[in-house]
């Protein structure tokens, strides 16, 4: 990281490490990420050492071990307690691993196994040494062993307060291209990934395409992220998940109804939400995405899946439609009635927005998160 990208705030300092080398040419595929992991984790620990050459002692070590760089700063500092924030734990049974038959090996795959066996080695260290850890919702919480669990805090990270209805539907406007604007006459449709992949449910979504075009012939269909690359899972073997789906449908869809705007400001991307009618959003079981409380903090009427991340945050006909996630012709079928039914849309997104402002807003979330780092900071709990 350059420093040049480092933000500047005000009564804070930043400290800049960098790794040494690379992955060795000949390490075990097995056991790659542990490596990675420890060249991480040893330049961390060698700019911590400096630090505590000059006299610097924390009150409190706060981090994601997701990426190694923890690992060894209990022995650099091991009176300091540690607050580690814990995002997901993967597992070789349930939870995301052998969800999608279709896509993912199945669990009899014991190399498959033992790979995501050897990913949670740092996992596992960490948890050995953190004093308290946070999650951001139970779902995630429940990912990690059950030993564990007593030594947990589920706190979300909160929405921002920009995440809101918008005060005159009448004034906005989203911009596709030269020749099309969409407003609030627009029967729009929302799809959100950070990469159009299968982990956030594009095939189910892509394959429903057809179905929704049949019903609402009108409408018009946004979906946000980039059509290259995978934040989750693995990659295509064949070119790209988006393209791959897409040549599925071929021929029994209108394209040019469909409108691929890639990666958005976040300002385009809240007038988007603003603006939709039927907001779907689709994940395995694994971590559940800002964009789905974001959608809910605006008042999206959502269709979603009826996967356990989901099902934490929405409850069927009370502050959404729940569907299955592998089945194209439900998504379509509940958007349908979305776009029908504007008066259960309302009643759906009008409590979609009062519970995460209730639950997972910012001015909710961040005094329980300062007052955990209090309560660690001061041994109050962990000891």
């Amino acid at each position: 990281m350059r420093e040049s990208s480092i933000p500047k705030t005000k009564g804070y300092h930043h400290c800049i490490y960098q790794p040494k080398r690379g992955n060795g040419n000949d390490t075990h595929p097995l056991i790659v990420d542990a490596e990675t992991k420890a060249i991480r984790a040893e330049a961390c620990a060698e700019l911590c050492q400096q630090l505590k050459q000059k006299g610097f002692t924390p009150d409190i070590i706060c981090g994601h071990p997701g990426w190694g760089e923890l690992l060894f700063l209990p022995f650099i500092w091991p009176d300091a307690p540690i607050l580690m924030y814990q995002e997901f734990c993967y597992n070789v049974n349930g939870f995301d691993c052998a969800f999608d038959r279709e896509l993912q090996p199945d669990d009899s795959d014991w190399q498959n196994s033992g790979r995501i066996h050897f990913k949670n080695a740092n996992t596992l260290l960490n948890l050995d040494h953190a004093t308290w850890n946070i999650s951001p919702t139970a779902f995630q919480k429940s990912s990690y062993p059950e030993r564990f669990h007593h030594r947990f805090s589920v706190i979300h990270d909160g929405i921002s307060i920009r995440a809101k209805p918008a005060k005159n539907l009448k004034k906005l406007a989203f911009k596709i291209d030269d020749e099309l604007t969409l407003t609030s006459a627009d029967n729009l449709i929302t799809f959100v990934n950070r990469h159009i992949e299968p982990y956030r449910g594009c095939h189910s979504f892509i394959r429903a395409i057809p179905r929704i075009q049949e019903l609402q012939p009108e409408a018009r269909i946004v979906i946000v992220g980039e059509r290259e690359g995978i934040s989750y899972g693995k990659a295509c073997d064949d070119g790209e998940w988006c393209d791959r789906f897409l040549a599925e449908i071929d021929g029994h869809y209108d394209p040019s109804r469909v409108h691929f705007v890639g990666r958005i400001d976040y300002d385009r991307f809240l007038t988007l939400l603003q603006l939709s009618k039927a907001h779907v959003y689709l994940t395995y079981p694994f971590v559940l995405s800002w964009s789905l409380l974001e959608a809910m903090s605006i008042g999206c009427p959502i269709v979603g899946s009826a996967t356990a991340p989901v099902m934490e945050v929405m409850e069927d006909e009370h502050n959404g439609l729940l569907v299955d996630f592998f089945s194209p012709q439900a998504i379509a079928d509940q958007v349908d009635r979305l776009l029908n039914d504007r008066q259960l849309a309302q009643k759906l997104g009008t409590q979609a927005h009062r519970d995460a402002v209730e639950h997972y807003s910012l001015e909710r979330c961040l005094p329980r998160q300062l007052n955990l780092i209090d309560l660690v900071a001061s041994r109050a709990i962990g000891q």
